[in-house]
């Protein structure tokens, strides 16, 4: 009896539909053999599991995805937002019995909207603690990790900071994002005093290092534009935190599976070995096949405050890319790294340095005006697995 249960437990992922999420997920399945329970906003069974395969195809093909679908993936529809993860009782009780550990990845990246910050990220952290210390009352809970920011850090200018040193209440933050992450770590460390904690914090997260395609395309958007430009306003050798998603997804899965991680918290980053904004020039312009931009550091008041008028014309593309600019602008300037060397330590290996494989990925983006060439659910296969 007791192994029939212990093969029905299953690690609980919120966020599976995320960019991040996927990699988590899919990672959790390739590597680890894992089963999971994922939480989908969807309006029924048949939508979230297309939605799921949008988001997975990245890396699998469908057989395998189905198969997956089949034997080891659990679909709740529910939302981190609503009452019990807007689950009926008996599901909610089901997600708790079958839960042996919590990695939260959900999170609403809207650095603009303090609303969507609060409601999504505190308020959806503490249904998902809710859950967690409920799986713990029943039968234990294995681990609780976090999928938090580098972020927390909050307003810091030439320093490589270290994970003890990364929370400072006393210091300002960038946005709401940043401020909620950070209030969401200590949420989940106040209310899960008695279950092994592991908090992850990436860094900017861009691209794959083993191949050129992402259904992630912000920050591309923001580097090709800034690629294209005769003059930055930054410093030549200010370096840039930029960590492949590969590496993270890896680091989550192998850590939370890990029965004694080293440490409670990770910093998923480049670290010291980040690469200078001239090195990333250099790189991107060869690839172009055009001259590396001057760089014009005395610039950066009057290009921050251009770009904060332009993100003001709402509904235009020049709007909608010097919104995204406003956004990340903050960390593109701070020349600040993070620490690395716990993962490093764990994994036993360093993540690929952007400039390796940052040529391909633009390629990738350009090609395709910043979409991903998604491929539809077969015709064929109309049955929703999840009865």
């Amino acid at each position: 009896e007791t192994e029939a249960v212990s093969e029905a437990m299953a690690v609980f992922l919120t966020g599976a539909t995320g960019y991040l999420g996927s990699y988590i997920g899919t990672e959790l399945l390739d590597r680890h053999g894992q089963s999971l329970n994922l939480l989908v906003r969807a309006k029924d069974a048949r939508d979230a599991e297309h939605r799921l395969w949008r988001a997975w195809q990245l890396h699998l093909d469908f057989p395998r995805f189905l198969e997956y679908l089949r034997t080891r993936v659990v679909i709740y529809c529910g939302d981190i937002t609503e009452p019990n993860l807007g689950l009926s009782p008996h599901d909610y009780r089901r997600l708790c019995e079958t839960t042996d550990s919590v990695i939260h990845a959900a999170a609403t990246l809207n650095r603009r909207s303090e609303k969507s910050c609060l409601n999504v990220n505190l308020r959806g952290t503490l249904a998902v603690i809710k859950l967690a210390q409920a799986a713990r009352d029943l039968h234990g809970l294995r681990r609780f990790s976090f999928v938090s920011t580098v972020a927390v850090a909050g307003h810091r200018q030439n320093e490589t900071v270290g994970e003890d040193e990364a929370v400072e209440w006393s210091r300002s933050d960038y946005d709401p994002y940043a401020r909620t992450k950070k209030f969401c770590e200590l949420m989940v460390r106040e209310l899960l005093p008695d279950v092994p904690i592991t908090i992850f914090r990436p860094s900017i997260v861009l691209g794959d290092s083993r191949f050129p395609e992402t259904t992630q395309f912000d920050m591309v958007r923001a580097f090709v534009f800034l690629a294209g430009l005769p003059v930055l306003p930054f410093r030549p050798n200010d370096r840039i935190d930029i960590v492949p998603a590969d590496y993270v997804g890896e680091a989550i899965a192998y850590l939370h599976q890990k029965e004694k991680p080293l440490y409670d918290t990770y910093h998923l980053s480049s670290g010291v070995e980040s690469e200078t904004f001239r090195r990333l020039t250099d790189t991107l312009s060869a690839a172009l096949g055009k001259m590396p931009p001057l760089y014009l550091p005395w610039l950066v008041r009057p290009f921050s405050a251009t770009v904060g008028l332009l993100a003001g014309w709402r509904g235009t593309s020049v709007g909608y890319l010097a919104s995204l600019l406003k956004v990340f602008l903050p960390y593109l300037v701070w020349n600040t790294v993070f620490d690395n060397s716990r993962v490093i330590g764990e994994l036993g290996k360093k993540p690929v340095p952007f400039s390796r494989y940052c040529a391909g990925l633009l390629r990738f983006a350009k090609q395709g005006n910043f979409t991903y060439p998604y491929r539809e659910w077969p015709e064929a296969v109309t049955v929703s697995v999840h009865h």
